[in-house]
């Protein structure tokens, strides 16, 4: 449970969060533990995962050694927004979505960059 703790220790710390109402379980068979943010992961391999049960609320405990991960970021373009651009643009539906790729999904820009 806690790295460098004999085992005598840990039953008095166990017997302790007992007395307090917690409640500590080792999850067995994790492979990882994946924490998303808004533009990258934390992938944490071969982790050791505890849930702490304290008045009625949950608290998992994760220990390993994090591996950064960035995201990629999937365009999805809707048909109506190449039919759009393809029809002010006066360019076929091919071209309008190459542009729209290419102005990351901004419409005025993508008509701006056509009409140039």
């Amino acid at each position: 449970m806690i790295p460098g703790m004999n085992p005598k220790q840990m039953k008095q710390m166990e017997r302790q969060m007992k007395k307090m109402g917690m409640d500590v379980k080792d999850i067995s068979g994790v492979k990882e533990v994946i924490i998303r943010l808004e533009d990258r992961e934390l992938v944490i391999p071969n982790a050791e995962v505890n849930i702490m049960k304290v008045m009625g609320q949950e608290t998992y405990q994760v220990t390993g050694t994090a591996v950064e991960v960035q995201i990629e970021e999937k365009l999805i373009i809707p048909d109506e927004d190449i039919e759009m651009v393809a029809s002010q643009g006066q360019v076929s539906k091919e071209e309008a979505k190459k542009a729209l790729i290419a102005t990351k999904g901004d419409l005025a820009e993508a008509i701006l960059k056509l009409n140039q």
